[in-house]
């Protein structure tokens, strides 16, 4: 029996064809719900460029209410100036400045003005370690101590003896490298000078951009931890280790290593641990007070600077659009604009919580710690608009950031003002305005 296959292949192409002509009636429909459908289906450019709210289903009328926010704020004088970007599948649908660069001076705040970032370095600082990891170069529950050898006989502080000298005991174990990512390993910080440990490392200038790494990790050997590894949650000094250990993994210096395999890959051509002088114009300055005492605060080191030693937890200088960049490789799992980081798995890995139970009952109500980045573990016990699945940080001048893989968003915000009662409320209050605008 000889088989024709004329017929089947003209009604494959009747098929076809009108599947083609429904989807373009579909995507075309004015019925809100079709037309959600028809885009979806569609595959988006992911190349940050400015759109509509509505092209992505949010709001332009509701992101009107940031704008107006962020604006009041300057007006009232709480902070001198602010920049603000929202980015949804991969466009820009908002991004605007308000205020001033300085106080003291006419220049506006500008989409592209310089931030010191502080601790949103560490997020970057993460992702730098994570391709290492994808390399092969340490696991997860590795002990610390395999790597650096000067953290292989630890002491803890207990408390204090009768006549005031700190009470040490023996480290237990060697903290792992999950916990050094997670902040769970007992390491100090520059914080709480009212903390033996924390005064220590203060008092040392453990953090001197002017010494190479090597001498902050000598003296952190001689410094004992303010917690058994992997019994308390306690934000430190790990970060900064980590960029220690990325030179010694890597064979480059740590600035090197995020300028070539992170930022430049990525188009962040505004990111560094210095400012280059040609760029001076452009950087915000750090404020405190408010109203009439709204001040410059000349309490900062030369940005201009380039230094020995650059600090993963707090050394970063960056734009609103270079670190959405940086939000949107983490959006798309690893790759922005043809350069792939990391793998998608890796990325999960990052934004998935890495704390264990005991430690996690001394974090925020409903937050964990994945790969240097705080997550939204139950959005109902954190108490905040965000949903669960989002993960963020922010820095210690007021920037912010977060992204939310649920709803394909990242936000991301510029500000230098020195006072965390009034950055946080900020940070609180946006997402409250850019949640309310997404609608489908």
């Amino acid at each position: 029996m000889k088989l024709s296959f004329r017929p089947l292949a003209r009604a494959m192409f009747t098929f076809a064809a009108a599947a083609t002509l429904t989807f373009t009636a579909l995507a075309q429909s004015p019925h809100p719900a079709v037309a959600v459908a028809a885009r979806t289906a569609e595959k988006r450019v992911r190349d940050l460029a400015p759109a509509t709210a509505e092209s992505v289903g949010m709001s332009t009328e509701r992101l009107r209410r940031l704008d107006a926010a962020m604006k009041r704020l300057v007006d009232e004088k709480q902070v001198a100036g602010l920049v603000t970007l929202v980015e949804r599948h991969g466009k820009v649908v908002h991004f605007n400045a308000v205020g001033q660069l300085d106080n003291r001076k006419a220049d506006a705040m500008q989409k592209d003005s310089i931030f010191r970032i502080y601790s949103m370095s560490k997020p970057v600082t993460g992702v730098a370690m994570m391709m290492l990891y994808e390399e092969g170069k340490w696991q997860l529950d590795d002990p610390v101590s395999r790597y650096i050898p000067e953290f292989s006989k630890l002491k803890v502080y207990v408390g204090k003896n009768d006549d005031g000298s700190l009470k040490l005991e023996d480290a237990r174990r060697s903290m792992t490298m999950r916990e050094l990512m997670t902040h769970t390993a007992g390491l100090g910080y520059v914080l709480s000078p009212n903390n033996p440990v924390d005064k220590m490392i203060i008092d040392g200038n453990f953090l001197n951009p002017n010494a190479p790494l090597q001498a902050m990790i000598d003296a952190l050997g001689k410094t004992p931890l303010l917690a058994q590894p992997g019994t308390r949650w306690s934000y430190s000094i790990g970060v900064d280790v980590q960029g220690y250990l990325i030179e010694k993994f890597s064979g480059q210096s740590f600035a090197d290593f995020a300028r070539t395999r992170i930022f430049e890959p990525l188009g962040m051509k505004d990111t560094g641990f210095y400012v280059p002088r040609e760029k001076l114009a452009r950087l915000a300055q750090v404020h405190r007070g408010s109203g009439a005492s709204l001040s410059f605060d000349p309490n900062r080191p030369d940005p201009a600077v380039i230094p020995l030693g650059a600090s993963g937890g707090g050394g970063l200088f960056s734009t609103a659009m270079d670190y959405a960049r940086f939000c949107e490789m983490l959006l798309q799992g690893g790759q922005f604009n043809g350069a792939r980081l990391l793998a998608p798995r890796t990325v999960e890995m990052m934004r998935t919580n890495h704390v264990n139970p005991e430690p996690l009952k001394t974090m925020a109500a409903g937050t964990g710690w994945g790969m240097d980045f705080q997550v939204v573990m139950d959005a109902a016990a954190a108490g905040d608009s965000v949903p669960t699945g989002t993960f963020s940080w922010w820095g210690i001048a007021g920037t912010w950031f977060w992204i939310d893989p649920v709803h394909d968003l990242a936000v991301v915000g510029m500000v230098q003002h020195q006072s965390i009662p009034t950055t946080r409320a900020i940070h609180a209050l946006s997402h409250s305005l850019v949640n309310q605008a997404v609608l489908e």
